[in-house]
């Protein structure tokens, strides 16, 4: 059941071109690897015209287990999809339980109220879902992979550095709304450029400053 309906929200949203373009992952015909592409042309088209780029790469902390059901399951009944299917999917989500083992003892069970079951067909598609919309408001160029995401913009003059901490801070606001917390230690700001002498970035998110790198994975 769970192809049978990956396979047709992969449909709807394919013909109503609902996705962000921004995300690659989980998609048919695209990749990590693709995206990954994408990226470094922008930034090598940058570097070739003499240009600056500046990148924040985002990392979301726990981002699977913190979903909402009702948000998510907001967002897909104005995706498209048939109400009957948002149906099967609210069964898929509520009503599961879970229990802690530790040693020989074990916990009794709660009722998981967010959160994706990891390890199932469905489960990249409905976080896809639920930050579909993460670019909202946001003018500066965002891509998308799996739990992360890099948003960077080609910097002339000192507006374009704070249009581009002014995106950090709607970004910031958006994942404050669909309970998504960022992880700041493990995001990074970048500056690609051919200049020797480098400003120092300083770009922060949810008042948290980002650290600077010369390098990402």
């Amino acid at each position: 059941m769970e192809h049978v309906i990956a396979k047709y929200l992969r449909q709807v949203w394919d013909k109503n071109d609902w996705l962000c373009e921004g995300q690659h992952d989980f998609r048919p015909g695209y990749s990590c690897e693709s995206q990954i592409i994408t990226v470094c042309q922008d930034i090598a088209d940058s570097l070739y015209n003499g240009d600056r780029i500046n990148a924040n790469i985002i990392d979301y902390s726990k981002a699977y287990d913190l979903v909402p059901h009702g948000r998510l399951l907001s967002k897909i009944a104005k995706s498209g999809v048939d109400s009957r299917v948002v149906v099967l999917i609210r069964e898929f989500l509520l009503g599961r339980k879970q229990r802690v083992r530790v040693g020989g003892h074990v916990s009794e069970e709660v009722r998981v109220m967010s959160g994706v079951p990891q390890e199932c067909v469905l489960v990249p598609l409905l976080f896809l879902a639920y930050v579909n919309d993460i670019s909202r408001n946001i003018e500066s160029t965002i891509r998308r992979f799996a739990d992360d995401c890099v948003i960077y913009r080609k910097i002339i003059n000192k507006e374009d550095i704070e249009n581009l901490q002014k995106f950090l801070d709607r970004l910031g606001v958006w994942a404050l709304e669909n309970a998504i917390k960022i992880n700041s230690s493990k995001s990074k700001a970048v500056c690609f450029t051919r200049a020797r002498v480098k400003d120092p970035l300083d770009y922060s998110l949810a008042n948290t400053l980002i650290p600077e790198a010369s390098s990402c994975k």
